[in-house]
């Protein structure tokens, strides 16, 4: 199990709210169609730091903290 601070982790809940669009960077899976670029909207982020977007593409696919990466964008 990855360790994650409850710093870090209260971070992370305060700055990826439910609603907040994001954008992918990376993400290590070889078995996702996600793509870098693509857009979601967070809904939650779990007690491990997993980041739970809904992708536009219609995945569910969570960004896992210190392996995927995604940010914030304002549309």
């Amino acid at each position: 199990m990855r360790g994650i601070s409850a710093e870090t982790l209260n971070r992370l809940r305060d700055y990826y709210t439910p609603g907040t669009r994001v954008v992918l960077v990376e993400m290590n899976d070889p078995y996702t169609k996600l793509m870098p670029g693509d857009k979601g909207t967070v809904t939650s982020v779990d007690d491990i730091g997993t980041i739970h977007v809904k992708w536009d593409r219609g995945s569910s696919l969570g960004v896992v903290y210190g392996e995927d990466s995604c940010h914030r964008i304002e549309e």
